[in-house]
């Protein structure tokens, strides 16, 4: 057909040189002639196989200890020409350059140089330059060219040389937008090497190539994930995690990041469920689990220390999808591990982005991470009444929950427990009678608990509806015109309240 092309003479420069036997040996058997450079081109003399240098062509030697080896028009003439192009074959021609078919290329390793602790010396002399200018212009002329730009597409370059080596123009064009692929995550990364460095880092979406999950938010939809988990937890055992699994995942690390206590903290649906924090790991789960022992089956689980054996026990009892701690105790790995699907992480300090993205419409918005914990050195006291050193501890501990939940959002804590939540309502007061209605259904007394709003009061309802249930804190950012009027009804019914000044709305 007038789209196919046969592959008639190959250039081949890579790095890593696994799996680069059988390519070459397929190459030979076609009577393919083949263009090579440095290390690439002794790994192929070195199999017995004719191979011409690169500089044969451009009379030029590899140059700048490495630097500068297929950088020359000889080069991306043979890779740009245009073959049916008359111009371009006259060209040709005139400067004696052989038309090329196949450019089969593979990266310098700049992200496993950087992630090796090496100097910036070394870092920076693994940006590629060659290569990534060998893909641009195999893949800018895909309809001549049959471009591989990373050792997962052998399989597929074997089985057309195993047929003749010829090649359609869907099967080129395909292979040009994954190459495209490739050296856009490289030049991601790269941006994000030089971009964590800076003072001032800019925000960017990183897309490299995508992981495949089980599946998306429902089975119908595919889901996939674009990093390296491996940079954030260590896995070690269960089935594949999930889109929603790693959603929830995400929540849990960043509510996690706010304590250091021993603390224990169970998600669901993005959302904590139960949270506590005690003495000991143990005291923390059963705590944790106590705040809604229903919504906890199903769960992810995230844990502050490492988990011990005790822990592990009670823990084993429910079913969970998740459970992320710094460590397991060999006993307690050896106990949960005899569920063969359930997932265990062990977390890594990773670095996370300092902005946060996502699509809308038909583009994506973006903003810095909320950041902000509010201490109570910096709390303003508004009410006649002063909070107790007790509610100090209770109401930090409910606004770091409240920071992380959806809004509208209400947090009903007391002795570092959670014991009621509110969250995602359109009105306040709705999410304020949620967190009191699961606090009474799982028999918890609210007198002298503590109450976290992620925004301000515009009404005194609120504080009259958390009176009556035997509220005794309240912490809100404040900042309505009305105030005043929530601050009077505290007074009136012998509440005391704080306000941080910063909201923390999460859609």
């Amino acid at each position: 057909m007038k789209d196919e092309k046969v592959i008639k003479r190959a250039l081949i420069s890579v790095y890593y040189k696994d799996g680069l036997d059988k390519i070459v040996q397929l190459l030979h058997k076609n009577q393919v002639i083949i263009y090579s450079t440095g290390g690439t081109e002794k790994f192929i003399r070195d199999l017995g196989i004719p191979v011409i240098p690169v500089e044969d062509i451009t009379a030029y030697p590899s140059i700048l200890e490495g630097r500068v080896k297929t950088l020359h028009p000889k080069v991306f003439g043979g890779i740009l020409a245009r073959k049916g192009n008359e111009s371009d074959a006259r060209e040709m021609e005139q400067y004696d350059i052989p038309f090329l078919d196949l450019v089969l290329v593979n990266l310098y390793p700049f992200v496993e140089t950087l992630r090796s602790g090496a100097s910036e010396e070394d870092i920076i002399e693994k940006i590629d330059i060659g290569g990534i200018s060998l893909i641009r212009a195999g893949g800018k002329n895909f309809k001549d060219i049959t471009l591989i730009a990373s050792p997962s597409e052998y399989p597929l370059l074997e089985n057309i040389l195993e047929n003749g080596g010829t090649t359609s123009l869907e099967q080129r064009k395909d292979l040009a937008k994954k190459a495209f692929q490739v050296s856009s995550a490289y030049d991601a990364q790269i941006f994000d090497y030089f971009n964590s460095q800076s003072a001032q880092p800019e925000p960017y979406v990183l897309l490299g190539a995508p992981s495949p999950l089980r599946y998306g938010e429902n089975p119908h939809q595919k889901g996939f994930f674009f990093g390296d988990l491996s940079e954030i937890f260590e896995k070690l055992h269960g089935k594949e995690l999930s889109y929603n699994n790693l959603v929830d995942i995400d929540a849990g690390i960043h509510l996690m990041h706010e304590f250091n206590s021993p603390t224990f903290a169970i998600l669901k649906h993005n959302n904590p469920c139960g949270m506590a924090s005690r003495p000991t790991l143990l005291e923390a789960w059963e705590a944790s689990l106590a705040c809604d022992p229903v919504s906890a089956f199903g769960g992810v689980l995230f844990s502050s220390q490492v988990v011990d054996l005790d822990s592990a026990k009670s823990i084993h009892k429910i079913f969970f999808e998740v459970l992320i701690a710094p460590g397991f105790s060999s006993g307690a790995q050896t106990l949960l591990e005899e569920k063969k699907n359930r997932i265990l992480l062990v977390q890594k300090e990773g670095k996370f982005s300092p902005f946060h993205f996502k699509t809308l419409l038909n583009g994506f918005i973006g903003q810095d991470m909320d950041q902000s914990m509010e201490l109570p050195s910096t709390w303003k006291k508004v009410t006649e009444k002063e909070i107790t050193p007790s509610e100090s501890v209770d109401l930090l501990f409910a606004l770091k929950i409240v920071k992380h939940t959806k809004s509208n959002a209400i947090i009903l804590v007391k002795n570092e427990q959670m014991i009621g939540i509110g969250l995602g309502q359109t009105s306040r007061v709705d999410a304020l009678n949620q967190a009191i209605a699961k606090a009474n259904h799982f028999g918890f007394d609210l007198k002298g608990a503590v109450m976290a709003s992620d925004a301000f009061f515009p009404f005194p309802d609120c504080v009259e509806i958390a009176s009556g249930a035997g509220i005794s804190a309240i912490i809100q950012p404040g900042g309505s015109i009305k105030d005043q009027d929530s601050i009077d009804a505290c007074n009136h019914s012998g509440i005391a309240m704080v306000f941080t000044s910063i909201r923390h709305f999460k859609h």
